[in-house]
């Protein structure tokens, strides 16, 4: 799947199947090892071969071309990259010694990694924008934004959820609030969206304050980056911001208890080797929120994998 979302496989066969020999002239690529990749692919639903020979895109194969609405390609090039299977590659590392394996390989937090790389940073901000592609339809129609007037998205990456929710919701003011490298990138999707004169775009770290006097504050795949401490002192500076009545809504999968499947599962795997974070179950959400002084009040599921966990102050 990274082969071919790197080289771009899907773009070239957008408007027409083409043989592998063409694909591989097309992308430097060795053409009969090009061929046994794509051929696997297709026997998974990705590409599918025709009788001529040539591979065609199917609809798994549509989320790899990066001019579709819903494009996951940025995130299938992210989950390839060496700097993700290396970290995977020192699993035992982590069960050992209970460390985290990338920072491990790395030697430095996978954050300061993207922060020295510039490339590697890009990647994972436009793999973040490719799953709130996939989210934030879920999101806006499974909770009522109607009594918010200023809604904060913390680590709000490029805006791609915030900006859902402020199309869906007009009387509604958003701050997008991230990292200055990630911030400056921001704009131009806010303004083709049509929401950058609603949106607030202020750079910081959430460790050691965010905007205050908000009715809601909102964090999408951010608390499960981190440990229960580090958790815990996000979530305190958001209680010492938030005004007495506001909210904050956690968007994340919840792990169901017992022996059920769950991509959270999975995912939590990626967490302990990459992040050094965790997926939780609402058990675990309940006494992080309550550590911070802030309590659960519902778990609302959404049509994704993703719930949104609400909580107020105690």
């Amino acid at each position: 799947m990274w082969v071919a979302a790197k080289l771009g496989i899907a773009d070239l066969i957008a408007e027409k199947p083409r043989a592998a020999e063409e694909l591989a002239a097309a992308t430097d690529a060795h053409a009969p090892s090009l061929y046994r990749v794509l051929r696997t692919l297709a026997s998974a639903g990705v590409f599918a071969e025709n009788s001529d020979g040539k591979f065609e895109l199917t609809p798994l194969a549509e989320l790899l071309r990066s001019d579709a609405p819903n494009s996951m390609r940025d995130y299938a090039i992210m989950m390839g990259e060496d700097w993700v299977w290396q970290a995977f590659g020192e699993l035992m590392y982590s069960v050992k010694t209970g460390g985290i394996a990338h920072d491990k390989v790395q030697g430095m937090s996978s954050f300061e990694f993207f922060e020295k790389n510039e490339e590697v940073g890009d990647i994972f901000n436009r793999a973040m924008t490719n799953l709130s592609l996939l989210s934030a339809p879920a999101i806006v129609e499974a909770y009522d934004f109607s009594s918010i007037g200023k809604l904060v998205d913390i680590a709000g990456g490029h805006g791609r959820l915030l900006a859902a929710i402020l199309k869906a919701n007009p009387h509604l003011q958003g701050v997008l609030f991230d990292l200055l490298f990630v911030i400056e990138n921001a704009g131009e999707l806010l303004e083709s969206e049509g929401v950058a004169t609603r949106t607030e775009k202020v750079s910081g770290d959430f460790f050691e304050s965010v905007p205050a006097d908000a009715d809601a504050y909102m964090m999408k795949h951010i608390i499960h980056d981190w440990d229960d401490q580090s958790s815990i002192k996000i979530l305190q500076n958001i209680h010492r911001a938030m005004n007495e009545d506001g909210k904050v809504l956690i968007v994340e999968m919840v792990v169901p208890v017992g022996n059920a499947p769950s991509p959270a599962k999975g995912l939590d795997l990626v967490m302990l080797t990459v992040e050094g974070g965790k997926e939780r179950t609402e058990k675990e959400y309940r006494e992080l929120l309550a550590a911070a002084g802030l309590r659960l009040t519902r778990t609302i599921p959404t049509r994704s994998p993703l719930s949104i966990i609400e909580a107020v102050k105690n």
